[in-house]
Formats: C-alpha cells, sequence, structure tokens
C-alpha cells in the first residue's frame, strides 16, 4: 500500500507545488498529486502549473494573506528553477 508520503516521492513535482495545486482546483492533496503528474507531462504543462500558482498568488493577494503570498512566491521561484520550460517572455 502506498503512504501520502509514497505518491508525492513519486510525483515529478514537491509537495508544495502539490499543495499550489490542490489549493487552485479545490481538491484533497493525492488528487493533486495525480493532476501535477498529469500536467507536468503535456506539452504546455509547465505553463499551465505556472499559471496555477500565480492564480493562487494573485488570489491571497487579493484576500490580504501576505504570508501565503510570501509562500507561494517560493513555490514559483522553485518550480520555475526546476522546470525552466516556464520562463515563457508573456506569461505574467
Amino acid at each position: 500500500m502506498l503512504t501520502r508520503e509514497d505518491c508525492i516521492a513519486l510525483c515529478d513535482l514537491t509537495e508544495a507545488e502539490i499543495k499550489a495545486i490542490a489549493q487552485h482546483e479545490h481538491v484533497p492533496l493525492l488528487l493533486a498529486v495525480e493532476m501535477g503528474q498529469y500536467l507536468i507531462h503535456l506539452p504546455d504543462g509547465t505553463s499551465r502549473i505556472r499559471r496555477i500558482i500565480l492564480d493562487d498568488i494573485a488570489e491571497c493577494e487579493r484576500k490580504g494573506r501576505a504570508d501565503q503570498v510570501k509562500r507561494l512566491k517560493a513555490v514559483l521561484y522553485h518550480f520555475s528553477r526546476n522546470h525552466p520550460a516556464t520562463r515563457h517572455p508573456l506569461a505574467r
């Protein structure tokens, strides 16, 4: 039987990146693992995940959640460093 930690370890995303997907999609963490693993292997998947994180940042900014904005910006920075295809000049 796989544990939650096993599922996260098998995914090509970090736990923080998976949590951002879960927050954005309003789904449980394990479903976000599946979604993230699927997205990361699509041709435009890294851009889509980057957009999810940016949407989460914008939502937290609107709600005045500075601590979550800071955390999500760190997640975005880490994601962009590990998945350079997300650095698109026209993407926000």
